[in-house]
């Protein structure tokens, strides 16, 4: 309960604003046995796919500079050159596989985290040389859980490596002994299936880690409820400055409502207590739309702009009671007061046809059709 009191337990999600920032400095959710997996597959996918082309590469390389006269052997400018040239091809032959094996070491992180860069990560800082935090980042929980986790990876690859050799290791030991064309494929063909051996090592731990890591992001960015109010604070202001915002708020909508009660077409009463003013053009609507509404002091507003502006007023108690507490702002009027609204319509055109001034002796509706569950007291 102290903890709860004084706000200081992180029990708060992170917020957005929270989660922005910390993308800001470069933190994100990250898994290293989710590249490296990553990593694996494609570079035995990468093999597959320029492995051909790998295998003649080299097999001409190979050709070329195995094959050095005497004199050029003893000739340092002319090894140099041949030195050049054959580390040259080299690069060439294998700029393909280091290609893709640089996209799978990119697309690695963004997969989890998405792609973000910061700056602000590259800094260096002080408190990374703190030995006092250093150790307690050891005696973690994280710090358990990543020795936990080096000791289990190195527990699988190693099984999957001694099995891969055990069952491999006659393929490797006949290597010397095949031609060269042949060997390089062969070679090849081991490595794909190494990769593929450790990266299925991998895709076990990866399981593991990556919902880890994902859990130990949000709780490393969780919240004290007063580090949540004062962020509150900072993005929306203090309590006093939103009242005043919403305050303001709700002037300009009044003041923006008000302006259309001289375009309604008739403004409904209680005839005290509610005022609805409506609005209905036979080309441009479907049905009739409330332009206007409001309860005692705005409902005397709505009615005084309304006679200001020769704007009809109908007292129908039943239906002001209707649409006040079943319709919204410029929005349609409900269909099962379709009937009802078009009695007082049919009423307010005959009027608008009379000088205004017989306007002021409009009768008063008691008994339009209104269902019962819009009924109201």
């Amino acid at each position: 309960m102290a903890g709860e009191s004084t706000g200081q337990e992180r029990t708060e999600s992170a917020t957005p604003r929270r989660l922005q920032q910390a993308r800001e400095r470069g933190q994100v959710a990250q898994s290293r046995e989710l590249n490296t997996m990553l990593m694996l597959l494609l570079s035995a996918g990468a093999l597959l796919f320029v492995g051909p082309g790998l295998i003649e590469s080299m097999a001409n390389m190979f050709r070329q500079n195995f094959h050095i006269s005497r004199e050029h052997i003893f000739d340092t400018a002319t090894m140099l050159a041949t030195f050049k040239h054959a580390m040259l091809d080299a690069l060439f032959a294998l700029s393909p596989f280091f290609l893709i094996v640089t996209v799978a070491a990119v697309a690695g992180p963004i997969i989890l985290g998405g792609f973000n860069f910061s700056s602000e990560s590259l800094g260096f800082k002080w408190e990374k040389l703190d030995p006092i935090k250093g150790i307690q980042r050891i005696f973690a929980l994280r710090g358990l859980v990543e020795l936990l986790k080096a000791l289990a990876k190195f527990l699988v690859i190693a099984i999957v490596a001694i099995t891969y050799l055990y069952n491999q290791i006659g393929d490797y030991l006949r290597l010397g002994e095949q031609p060269l064309d042949i060997a390089l494929a062969h070679t090849v063909h081991l490595l794909i299936w190494a990769f593929i051996s450790i990266a299925s090592g991998m895709i076990l731990i990866a399981a593991v880690d990556v919902p880890f890591q994902v859990w130990d992001y949000h709780q490393q960015l969780k919240m004290t409820f007063q580090e949540v109010r004062d962020e509150s604070k900072e993005t929306e202001g203090s309590p006093e400055t939103r009242s005043r915002v919403r305050k303001m708020q709700r002037e300009i909508a009044q003041r923006r409502m008000m302006s259309q009660v001289p375009k309604a077409d008739v403004v409904v009463t209680n005839p005290e207590h509610y005022s609805v003013a409506l609005k209905y053009d036979p080309d441009n609507m479907a049905a009739p739309i409330v332009v206007a509404m409001g309860a005692d002091i705005i409902a005397m507003q709505i009615r005084t702009i309304a006679r200001e502006h020769e704007v009809p007023i109908v007292q129908a108690p039943p239906l002001a009671r209707a649409l006040y507490h079943t319709t919204e702002l410029d929005r349609e009027i409900p269909a099962s007061l379709y009937l009802a609204v078009a009695q007082i319509l049919a009423y307010v055109f005959q009027l608008k046809r009379k000088p205004y001034w017989q306007t002021r002796k409009a009768r008063r509706f008691d008994d339009l059709p209104i269902p019962e569950d819009m009924q109201f007291d």
